[in-house]
C-alpha cells in the first residue's frame, strides 16, 4: 500500500481514503496512504448541498479525495471534508497517488530481486529520492533519463541501482509535449534553394538539451513546419524561441524573407 513517511497527515493535506462506515453524523474512511488510519468525515463535510440522506452522497467501499481539517496528534484523531476539495484538487491528487503507485510497484520488485522488504525499498531508496527529487517517481523519471548517477546523486546504494534501472527502463514512460510552428522562408537570390536549404540544415545540426528532437519538413516550398519534441512545455518554448530568432537572424543577413507562425499545438 502506498505510504507516507510521518505517521499522521497535516491539516490542509489532500488524501486518499476508502469510506469504511457510515452513520447518520458522518462516516469513517480508512487513509490509504496512512497504513489505513481512521479517519472521521462529519455529516456536513460531505456536500455543499444539504444533504438529506448521507448515502446519496458516499458508499461503503468507496475510494476518494479529502482534505484534513483537523488533527489532534496525541489522540491521533483526523477529520476530514469532501466538499473542500476542488474538481482540480481532486485531479492533481490522484495524478499524484498513480504516480505513487507505480513507485511503489518499481521498489517493491526491486526489493524482491535482491531478498528485501517493501520496507527496506523504502527507507533505502524511496525517502532518498523523496528528499532529493521531491517526489519518489520522479527520481525514477530522472534515472529513466540519466542513468545510474540520478540514483548515485540521491544516496542510493549500489546494490539498488542495477535492478532498480532495468525496472525503471520497462515501467516508467515519460510524457512528451511537442510545440510546433511553420516558417516561411523567400529569396530572390538566383541561389535561393541553396540558401534556405542551408538555413534549415543549421536549424538541424542545433544542439539540443537532453530528452528533445527536431524535425522540419516542407508543406509546400516556402512553408516549412518544425516539431520541437521536449519533456518539458517551458523549455520546448525557450528552445523554439532561440530557433527562431536564429532563423530570423540567418535570414536577413542573406537577404531571404523570413516570418514565423506558431501553430497551437503541444
Amino acid at each position: 500500500m502506498v505510504r507516507r513517511r510521518q505517521p499522521l497527515p497535516d491539516v490542509g493535506e489532500l488524501v486518499i481514503g476508502t469510506v469504511k462506515s457510515i452513520f447518520e453524523y458522518g462516516a469513517y474512511v480508512a487513509l490509504d496512504e496512512y497504513r489505513g488510519l481512521e479517519a472521521f468525515l462529519p455529516r456536513g463535510e460531505v456536500s455543499s448541498k444539504w444533504v438529506k440522506n448521507i448515502r446519496d452522497h458516499i458508499r461503503e467501499g468507496q475510494k476518494a479525495v479529502f482534505k484534513v481539517i483537523r488533527v489532534n496528534r496525541a489522540k491521533r484523531h483526523v477529520d476530514i471534508s469532501l466538499r473542500r476539495v476542488s474538481d482540480g484538487e481532486r485531479r492533481d491528487k490522484l495524478i499524484e497517488w498513480k504516480r505513487a503507485q507505480k513507485a511503489e510497484k518499481i521498489l517493491e520488485l526491486a526489493a524482491s530481486k535482491i531478498n528485501k522488504t517493501l520496507d527496506e525499498a523504502y527507507e533505502e531508496v524511496g525517502w532518498k529520492l523523496e528528499d532529493f527529487y521531491g517526489e519518489i517517481y520522479a527520481g525514477f523519471e530522472e534515472a529513466f533519463i540519466r542513468g545510474a548517477d540520478a540514483l548515485r546523486e540521491a544516496g542510493v546504494s549500489e546494490e539498488w541501482i542495477q535492478p532498480l534501472l532495468e525496472l525503471v527502463k520497462k515501467h516508467v514512460e515519460i510524457k512528451k509535449v511537442k510545440i510546433s510552428g511553420i516558417f516561411t522562408l523567400q529569396t530572390l537570390r538566383p541561389d535561393g534553394v541553396e540558401v534556405i536549404k542551408k538555413i534549415l540544415t543549421t536549424i538541424k545540426l542545433r544542439s539540443l538539451k537532453q530528452g528533445m528532437s527536431l524535425r522540419i519538413y516542407t508543406i509546400g516550398a516556402p512553408r516549412y513546419r518544425i516539431d520541437l519534441i521536449a519533456d518539458e512545455y517551458k523549455e520546448a518554448e525557450s528552445v523554439l524561441e532561440n530557433i527562431v530568432k536564429e532563423v530570423l537572424r540567418m535570414s536577413e543577413k542573406m537577404d531571404v524573407y523570413a516570418s514565423f507562425e506558431r501553430l497551437r499545438t503541444r
